[in-house]
């Protein structure tokens, strides 16, 4: 990703701040004082960049990405003072020029369910991070290579 960026896009480093990967590891990548990179057109000037590998149009995100990235957020919005009705997804700020972060993963942002986790964790209550089903329409194949066979019985 960092090659790509910088040979073809001709970014200076990672276009996001944390990668997660599917077993959940997070990774720091860009600085927090060097704004994100996008392909999109919006001013992007004090937001956070924060990417879990894969494609979530064609897979469901991990239980360990999702766990992840909601204790990141939450950690960000403690350190950073940001108020959790600013949490979002590419999507919601690049107002129709991207899918990003695609449906399984967006479902959450959408709903409500990874703010409600994150301010659990602000009130010093443990959140219960539960994937959801898959979607009627897919993805229904799970990320990672412990994912395991999904409810619908395939791998």
């Amino acid at each position: 990703m960092q090659k790509w960026g910088q040979t073809d896009k001709h970014w200076p480093d990672l276009p996001y701040h944390f990668l997660i990967a599917p077993d959940g590891r997070i990774f720091e990548a860009r600085p927090l004082q060097y704004e994100p990179e996008s392909n999109t057109k919006y001013d992007l000037q004090g937001h956070i960049g924060v990417e879990l590998m894969g494609n979530f149009e064609e897979q469901r995100v991990s239980q360990a990405q999702l766990t992840s990235c909601v204790k990141l957020v939450a950690w960000l919005c403690q350190q950073l003072q940001i108020d959790q009705s600013r949490i979002a997804g590419h999507k919601d700020r690049a107002k129709g020029q991207t899918d990003c972060p695609g449906r399984d993963l967006y479902r959450y942002l959408q709903d409500g369910q990874l703010r409600a986790w994150v301010a659990k964790i602000a009130n010093g209550e443990p959140p219960d991070i539960r994937l959801l089903p898959p979607l009627p329409n897919g993805p229904t194949n799970l990320i990672g290579p412990t994912a395991g066979p999904s409810p619908t019985g395939s791998k």
